[in-house]
Parts: structure tokens; sequence; C-alpha cells
């Protein structure tokens, strides 16, 4: 029984990001009724703030120094969400555009589950990702559009920023969903382009 685990960065019900990951997550329990789907809503979770004793109990460990004890809660509190992270066999994450980049809260899970010695390595040769051998699926949306082509792509730091952290800590089979642009076009259109989305995404969960 493989884990699944979908990570949200929505706050919105109406969220069309949402709406097709969980068209993709429909389909993939009708192809694997096996598999355990967990789903972690990052404006629901309880993220610890990366700050003060964390960050103390990071640069500890860099450098090879003893805990306090109140780094040590701290970084207790990281480990068991990079733990919760790693010990999925699959991924599936929704994330809407905000100012041209991905919403605060993910910001701040990344800044949490991105450590040395964790989810990447770092020696005089360079960094090498540790979260390897795992596909993953990312269904973005975005008011405007912005892929290849658009003349726009410059103010793409949303997939760009996404796909360089997954591919910085180990991800190599992952594969990308975008609904685009989700304004400034008529709402017979947005539907259109939201089931297409839909149907893409159903297509790649029956063979995830």
């Amino acid at each position: 029984m493989a884990k699944l685990l979908y990570i949200q960065a929505s706050p919105r019900d109406r969220s069309k990001s949402t709406k097709v990951a969980t068209a993709f997550l429909d389909s993939y329990q009708q192809s694997n009724p096996g598999d355990q789907i967990e789903t972690m809503n990052l404006f629901e979770k309880d993220l610890p703030p990366f700050d003060g004793f964390a960050v103390q109990a990071k640069y500890s460990i860099m450098h090879g120094k003893e805990h306090s004890e109140e780094e040590l809660q701290a970084w207790s509190a990281v480990e068991t969400l990079i733990d919760e992270f790693k010990t999925a066999d699959k991924y599936l994450f929704s994330l809407p555009m905000w100012n041209f980049g991905i919403p605060y809260r993910l910001k701040q899970y990344i800044d949490i589950i991105v450590q040395p010695g964790y989810t990447f390595s770092a020696d005089e040769n360079g960094y090498e990702g540790l979260v390897k051998g795992k596909p993953a699926v990312v269904v973005y949306a975005r008011g405007g559009a912005y892929s290849e082509g658009s003349g726009l792509e410059a103010f793409d730091l949303q997939k760009k920023y996404f796909d360089l952290v997954l591919g910085f800590i180990g991800f190599e089979d992952v594969q990308s969903i975008i609904v685009e642009p989700t304004m400034h076009v008529g709402p017979e259109e947005v539907q259109a382009m939201v089931q297409a989305s839909i149907g893409k995404a159903a297509g790649i969960a029956k063979e995830f």
C-alpha cells in the first residue's frame, strides 16, 4: 500500500487549483483503492515559526554544537514535519499564484522542511537532493498567462521557484497541470479551461 501526500496551498473553497487537485484524488482513489491518501491543508496546519530557537538549532546542527532544551523542542517540531513529508511515496501539490509567486504558507512550509541532512546534502562537491525516486504532480493556477510563448514568462516566480525547490531536494519525476488564465477572460472560457485541466488530472491519476 502506497501513501499519497496531498499538500493544499490555497485557503479558498472556490480555488481552481484545489478543484483540479480534488478531481485528481477522486480518480486516483478509484484506480488505487488500497492506497492511503493524506491531505495537508497548509492554511489549517499548525506550522511552527521558523525563527528564534529553530534557527539556532539548525546552525547548532550544522556546526556540530549541542542544543539547548529550547532548541531541542523547536527542532523536534521541525523534524516531525520533515518526517511527515518524507514518509510519503507519492505527492500531489495544488497552489495558486500570489503576487507572481507562491502563497506565504507554502513558503513557510518549504523553509521548514528543506534542511541539510534531511532533504538535501551539501559538501565540497555541491548539493544533492535526498528525496529521491518519488513522483509528484503539481497543479498551478494563475490569473494571467505566463507559459512559454506568452511574453510574460519573467513574471512567473510561482512554477519556476517551486520546480527549483522540488528538483533541489531530489524530485525528478514531476508532472505539472497549469490552469491559466483565470482572469480577464469570460466565465465560459474559464469553465472550459478548468474542465480540460480536470480531465488531464484524472488521466494522470489513473497511471500515477
